[in-house]
């Protein structure tokens, strides 16, 4: 061990942890054992197999270490960090942006492992969100459930492809050609009927009044056995992946029982289903005392879209970088759906629309429902009551609304002139244009 200068603490014991794939490099820093005010430090390295990182752990706790902090090294530093918090250390797992952005870095493995202890003993950068165990399971099925379903939805695009270079224009009549009377003809057609008759009359339900569009549509003129060979195996792929989701909702319904009551409040918000709520906590979790604020919950996810301005003029994209991509396409979902809905999300999204693109008033939308999100789960008595498509319009003055509803008829090419009237005689009072 040798001896180096002291500084400022926030902890006494400490270590720092470089990580590769198959090797990591360890410091340890401790008070001195020579002289008052010093630090001695010593480095090792370990591999990352578990009986390794079992004697790191070991290691550690002779030197009394109680904060460990490390660089979050693609997928590679989970097994260090999941093996140091079952031996109950404080880990310490910082953005690999943010500790590069720190000057003074080194660039050699045994001196980031330096480094990455002097970060952890100042305490110089905040730690990331790593949810507990229980969340880390969920949001492992959650997550494949999501790459199952858009493996599913790829084979389903492959599949009208298909259709299209067969000259089977199936899906310019039907919106789901893989609905109950879409597969229907599919399957026959696998089977080896090629008469449009026949197929069309496997329609179902109210697709029935579209026959003659089906017959013209399901000409096979063109469409020949290699095409069918090859549809049969997409749709043999597209219901594997169907048995595999169904199988992960279902383990997934299991792990999610303890936070049932959770994705119920959640599920009481417009746009939002069980599955999107699953969805959501598996990737924020329950426990919203690490989020401050719904502010710093919207920080976290990159939903609040930030503007670089410099001498008058903006600079590079408006965007607040890459967050969490499930947590993303779950609020993209949920936004989605409730822009349709007659709730006051629903008027918010339609009242931005009016001003911004498209994509803009959705996260616009998505930044309330995860501030939704967080006062539901920081409160367990908290319940969602919609405050209705109406509030907004309600809070605004007459004035302020006047000169909306004249923005609206100018966007449609009219010039309006109005005059305010007294609301309890009718008579003019002053002429505005």
């Amino acid at each position: 061990m040798h001896e180096v200068e002291d500084e400022p603490l926030f902890a006494e014991r400490a270590a720092g942890i470089d990580i590769a794939k198959a090797g990591i490099e360890v410091t340890v820093r401790v008070p001195s054992d020579t002289r008052a005010g010093r630090r001695q430090q010593e480095t090792r390295s370990f591999a990352t197999t578990r009986r390794d990182l079992e004697s790191l752990a070991d290691w550690l706790r002779s030197w009394g270490v109680t904060k460990v902090g490390m660089e979050a090294t693609g997928d590679y530093w989970k097994p260090v960090y999941f093996v140091l918090e079952s031996r109950d250390f404080d880990c310490q797992l910082y953005h690999a942006a943010a500790v590069k952005a720190l000057p003074g870095r080194p660039k050699t493995d045994r001196a980031d492992s330096v480094w990455l202890a002097r970060i952890t003993e100042r305490g110089s950068l905040p730690s990331s969100f790593v949810p507990p165990a229980p969340i880390r399971a969920l949001r492992t099925h959650t997550r494949y459930r999501r790459h199952l379903t858009q493996a599913r939805t790829a084979e389903k695009q492959r599949a009208e492809k298909l259709l299209e270079d067969g000259h089977l224009k199936l899906s310019s009549v039907i919106s789901d050609i893989h609905g109950v009377s879409g597969r229907a003809m599919l399957e026959a057609i696998i089977a080896g009927e090629r008469n449009p008759k026949t197929l069309a009359q496997l329609a179902r339900g109210t697709m029935r009044g579209k026959i003659a569009q089906l017959e013209e549509a399901l000409d096979c003129s063109f469409f020949t056995g290699e095409h069918a060979a090859i549809l049969k195996m997409m749709l043999a792929a597209i219901d594997s992946f169907t048995a595999q989701i169904d199988e992960l909702t279902a383990r997934i319904e299991v792990l999610a029982q303890p936070y049932l009551s959770q994705i119920e409040r959640l599920d009481a918000v417009h746009g939002v289903g069980t599955i999107s709520a699953q969805d959501v906590i598996a990737e924020i979790g329950v426990d919203m005392t690490v989020f401050p604020t719904a502010a710093h919950l919207v920080s976290w996810a990159k939903w609040c879209p930030q503007v670089r301005q410099s001498g008058g003029k903006r600079k590079g994209a408006n965007a607040a970088g890459r967050g969490n991509p499930y947590l993303s396409a779950a609020l993209g979902e949920i936004a989605i759906s409730a822009s349709r809905t007659q709730s006051f999300l629903g008027a918010k999204y339609r009242r931005l629309v009016k001003r911004m693109p498209k994509k803009k008033a959705l996260v616009a939308t998505g930044n309330s429902v995860l501030t939704i999100f967080h006062a539901l789960l920081s409160d367990s008595a908290a319940s969602y009551h919609d405050l209705g498509p109406g509030y907004y319009e309600q809070r605004t003055n007459i004035r302020r609304q006047a000169r909306n509803h004249l923005r609206n008829l100018e966007r449609l090419g009219y010039h309006v002139t109005i005059q305010t009237i007294n609301p309890d005689t009718g008579e003019l009072l002053t002429a505005t244009a």
